[in-house]
């Protein structure tokens, strides 16, 4: 009797056992989001931004793809899987069909956005490998796209944060939600391309690119009385190039005042940081949130390049970029009201190596008067008509009016000052 109860207890330990380790997978959710999008003035519809040495506002300011005229875009199609190995060992996958780069081969695998690997090794440890965002601001890697508020995310998110890399990640998570949770992150990534690019590179995967040197992140967020959340991070990196391949960078002749030499522009490697403090507050009436980053702009706009001869993109080696966000909406049951205050100012210190200020004074495309500097400012009033009140996430539809700066357009033939232009976003979002 003693002997069948023991092989009975065995059986049934051995069977949970199995059980916990078999292998699954489950379709955790899909998101579908729709625009609409119509200019409200000619300008931004006909004009173009300043050219590269003309302002330099072109490659600084980033207005969507899809504010073009009027037009209806998918804006995203997400597909989202998860699953488990072991007990402690699980993975997920993110991929969205409609960035597909079949018009353009050998470009970063779009698809694909997020494949992580995570190993809980330790109660409150675990280790991720694989590609994802790296934890750095609010909006971008702490809220949802299905829970944005807006027709997209703030300039700081979209700029400096949205783009997956490949590397590991490591976070320690301890305490209680309901009084106070703090959670530790450290990252180590490729930081092989440009952010603007996607970031979802191997290393040595294009010409002239594979650094021997990575991305460090580090981020404490904590959530505390279950409503409030906070957090600071930090972003290093330098060149997206090897060592053998920097080119020493001839000095542009336009660099007159206090410009760096060769080696020194080929020794700063780029070096690109992001800092950052955020707060977010969340009820059932209302919620706010606030985040501010600075740091250098770096490899975002290189002085560094496979070849030599060609012109930095920008216009100081350590010129610094500095943002700021507010945000929040007024709940009424399905009905929510919206509001957004968005600066991002890619030159905060006003630093260049001109005779005279690039942005404003007299050149080829800056008429004497104007102001192209790259400071700009995003103000958004928006109505969020939400399915389901208590879960913001299942679905909605947003329609929102963006009032942009007034300077990042230059004129044209028969028009004076600074050119902007506002537009009016649709959005249908469901998610399941």
């Amino acid at each position: 009797m003693k002997i069948s109860r023991i092989a009975g207890i065995a059986a049934l330990l051995t069977a949970g056992f199995a059980s916990a380790q078999t292998p699954t997978i489950k379709l955790d959710g899909v998101l579908l989001e729709f625009w609409a999008t119509q200019m409200m003035d000619n300008n931004l519809r006909m004009n173009a931004t300043a050219a590269p040495g003309a302002g330099n506002t072109s490659k600084y300011y980033a207005l969507d793809s899809r504010f073009q005229e009027n037009t209806f875009a998918v804006k995203r199609s997400e597909v989202y899987l998860s699953g488990t190995v072991t007990d402690t060992i699980s993975w997920n996958i993110m991929f969205d069909p409609n960035n597909s780069n079949a018009a353009a081969p050998g470009a970063p695998n779009n698809v694909l956005q997020d494949f992580v690997l995570t190993w809980a090794f330790a109660p409150g440890f675990n280790v991720k490998a694989g590609q994802f965002k790296m934890p750095t601001s609010y909006e971008a890697t702490l809220v949802a796209a299905r829970e944005i508020l807006f027709f997209e995310r703030n300039q700081i998110n979209r700029r400096f944060a949205d783009a997956r890399d490949r590397g590991l990640w490591f976070s320690y998570t301890y305490g209680d939600a309901k009084a106070f949770q703090g959670k530790l992150n450290l990252a180590i990534s490729n930081g092989t391309t440009d952010d603007g690019a996607g970031g979802k590179n191997n290393e040595n995967t294009v010409a002239g690119s594979g650094n021997a040197q990575k991305d460090f992140t580090l981020r404490f967020e904590s959530t505390f009385l279950s409503q409030h959340k906070a957090g600071a991070y930090y972003r290093e990196g330098v060149t997206n190039l090897k060592d053998s391949t920097m080119s020493a960078a001839a000095v542009p002749a336009s660099w007159t005042v206090g410009a760096p030499s060769a080696t020194q522009i080929k020794d700063n490697k780029d070096k690109t940081t992001l800092e950052g403090v955020y707060y977010a507050f969340n009820c059932p009436t209302w919620q706010v949130s606030a985040e501010y980053a600075t740091g250098l702009l770096g490899r975002r706009y290189p002085t560094l390049f496979t070849a030599a001869g060609t012109a930095p993109l920008r216009e100081h080696l350590d010129q610094k970029f500095t943002g700021y966000v507010v945000d929040g909406a007024l709940k009424f049951g399905n009905h929510w009201i919206t509001g957004r205050y968005d600066m991002l100012n890619y030159n905060s210190g006003d630093n260049w190596y001109t005779a005279f200020n690039p942005y404003k004074n007299t050149t080829a495309g800056v008429a004497t008067g104007n102001d192209y500097s790259p400071k700009y400012t995003e103000i958004t009033v928006g109505y969020n008509y939400v399915f389901i009140p208590t879960k913001q996430s299942a679905g909605k539809i947003k329609l929102d009016y963006v009032m942009r700066s007034k300077n990042f357009l230059a004129p044209r033939a028969g028009q004076t000052g600074e050119q902007g232009g506002n537009s009016l976003v649709a959005s249908l979002m469901w998610s399941y």
